[in-house]
């Protein structure tokens, strides 16, 4: 039975548009977890965007679940997540001028640099998972720089524009999934799943979970964030 990651970024998003102190993600991350969330997921970005530094440290202590930090390869994310010990972190590629993360990892280009990360992150009692396109050959050098667990990154399939395409991308994930678990990496999935096409996903089984937040969010703004939030869980569930 896959499990639900719920994330809180949009949450911090729409506080730092006014630059106060509501809505508060912390609280968010309380609702959720009370309404059965496995996880809470935050992405501590360079430029700040929208979670802060506070909001990780109080959420380190206040999450009762797990708490999956997603974050940038860089020397100071790695020491901000040894200092703060989440129980998994999540390798992804960042741009300034993104709105969203537009893919998954290079991880064939920058391998040395990430197993140098994910050995540090390791070392300091972190799970750690590389957010990476449903290719084989990114999952092969995963699993050699010893990742591990691998999060799909399901965008494409969310914005396949037919139903065909739809389909292919569909096949990508399942045979992604196949090979990761062939290769003994934990999998999880994520980006652009929402409560229509979250089903085909989970219908393939063998993703441990599924880390979802604007959706699971803009539903929470017309029905509340602990229905959303069941919602989504029982979606993933008993798919």
């Amino acid at each position: 039975m896959a499990k639900l990651g719920v994330n809180v970024d949009h949450v911090a998003t729409l506080r730092q548009a006014r630059g106060g102190s509501e809505p508060d993600p912390v609280a968010a991350a309380a609702i959720a977890e009370l309404a059965g969330a496995d996880g809470i997921t935050i992405h501590l970005r360079e430029d700040r965007r929208h979670i802060q530094d506070r909001d990780l440290k109080i959420m380190r202590q206040t999450v009762q679940t797990k708490l999956n930090l997603e974050m940038a390869a860089t020397d100071e994310m790695i020491a901000i997540a040894l200092a703060v010990k989440p129980e998994c972190c999540t390798l992804v590629p960042e741009k300034r001028a993104e709105l969203t993360t537009e893919g998954g990892l290079d991880v064939r280009i920058h391998q040395e640099a990430l197993k140098v990360a994910i050995e540090k992150l390791q070392a300091g009692g972190i799970i750690v998972s590389l957010f990476i396109d449903p290719d084989p050959d990114q999952i092969k050098v995963a699993n050699k720089i010893g990742a591990d667990y691998i999060e799909i990154h399901t965008g494409s399939f969310a914005d396949a524009p037919t139903w065909k395409e739809e389909e292919q991308e569909l096949i990508k994930i399942e045979n992604a999934v196949k090979l990761a678990r062939k290769l003994d990496l934990g999998v999880n999935a994520g980006h652009g799943l929402n409560y229509t096409n979250v089903k085909k996903v989970a219908a393939i089984g063998g993703i441990e979970e599924f880390n979802i937040g604007h959706s699971i969010m803009s539903r929470a703004i017309l029905v509340g964030l602990d229905r959303a939030v069941r919602d989504m869980s029982e979606l993933v569930r008993y798919s």
